[in-house]
C-alpha cells in the first residue's frame, strides 16, 4: 500500500536517548522504556525486544522513534509512540544515529 508524500510528512520522526529499561509483568517480548525527547518529561514507549536486548544494552542508547503516533494502552501501560528497528533474520537491529545527536532531534 502506497501513502502520499503529503501523509508521510506528518509522521514525526525524531531522536530520543533510553533513560530507563523496565520489565512489564505479563508482558514476555516488551520492554517499558522512559525515552528521552528533549520534552520537558519523557515518554513511555513499549517495545517489543525484550528477547534480543538485555537492559544494559539499551540504557542511554539515543534510538529514533515515532514520536506523534496516538498512545495505545497494553496491560495499563500508556505506549506515547514506537521505536523503529530493522528486522533481519527475526532479530531487530536498532535504527541509531551514527554521532551523538540532541534528544528530540528531528530526523529528515
Amino acid at each position: 500500500m502506497n501513502i502520499s508524500f503529503e501523509e508521510f510528512k506528518k509522521t514525526e520522526l525524531r531522536v530520543g536517548k533510553v533513560k530507563n529499561v523496565e520489565e512489564v509483568e505479563g508482558l514476555d517480548k516488551l520492554y517499558k522504556l522512559e525515552i528521552d525527547l528533549g520534552e520537558t518529561k519523557s515518554r513511555t514507549i513499549l517495545a517489543g525486544v525484550k528477547e534480543f536486548f538485555q537492559p544494559y544494552e539499551l540504557l542511554g542508547k539515543n534510538v529514533v522513534v515515532v514520536s506523534n503516533l496516538e498512545p495505545k494502552e497494553v496491560r495499563g501501560v500508556s505506549s506515547e509512540g514506537m521505536l523503529l528497528a530493522a528486522e533481519v533474520d527475526g532479530r531487530p537491529i536498532l535504527i541509531v544515529p551514527e554521532e551523538e545527536v540532541k534528544p528530540g532531534t528531528n530526523v529528515r
